[in-house]
């Protein structure tokens, strides 16, 4: 059977409503994390953030955090954004080794992407497994730990035989530790586009070159 034509389409992938909330998300996060290492690691007497203000900083960004995943989360699946993040099952394990292949040999090597976005998902299926995880498990597990660290009538009594404040706290570091790790590696993989920019300027403008079929351009616009 003769292979269907492509053709090259720019397309809204990234509404205003998904581009707003991710910048506000991202000076949220670095907040929460220069706050949160000061008022842990940092020397009393020469602190990163003076102890009081960064207690303020911590607290208040984490409201404005959970308003934030509030609205994603509403939003995300009322304009249908969420089927982005939903991956498909058949061939999941193909594509994730493709991708972990890519990754860890393809990038350095100069290979094309394997897994072009598309319409219907602009993630690969490593990055809908993370978000998923990042945004419907690690997100909420560390709001609610932190807002029992802040109103500790909040956290059970026991845990385990346990002071209930003392797991919801270690919990609440280590999902700390999970999230700065994927900051990182989320700053590192934005510089590894067609070119240094390029993954920040779609996050700005909101607009992705995709290959679609020829005869469904029409659809796309």
């Amino acid at each position: 059977m003769k292979p269907e034509p492509l053709t090259h389409q720019k397309v809204m992938l990234y509404p205003l409503w998904v581009r707003i909330w991710h910048w506000c998300n991202a000076v949220i996060f670095i907040l929460l994390l220069a706050s949160g290492i000061s008022l842990h690691f940092a020397d009393p007497a020469a602190p990163l953030i003076p102890f009081a203000v960064a207690r303020v900083i911590h607290n208040l960004s984490g409201l404005c955090l959970t308003l934030g995943f509030v609205l994603y989360v509403v939003n995300n699946g009322r304009s249908g954004n969420f089927r982005h993040y939903w991956p498909v099952f058949q061939g999941l394990i193909g594509r994730i080794m493709k991708q972990t292949d890519y990754y860890a040999r393809g990038i350095f090597l100069g290979l094309p992407h394997p897994i072009a976005p598309t319409w219907e998902q602009k993630f690969n299926p490593l990055q809908q497994l993370t978000y998923l995880a990042i945004m419907y498990l690690l997100v909420p597990l560390v709001i609610v730990t932190g807002f029992m660290l802040w109103v500790p009538e909040w956290a059970p009594g026991q845990v385990l035989g346990m002071d209930g404040l003392w797991p919801a706290a270690v919990l609440h570091y280590l999902l700390a530790v999970a999230l700065g790790i994927f900051f990182i590696t989320h700053l590192y993989l934005i510089t590894v586009g067609e070119t240094m920019t390029s993954q920040i300027k779609k996050m700005v403008t909101g607009w992705e070159e995709i290959s679609i079929h020829k005869e469904n351009d029409h659809e796309r616009r």
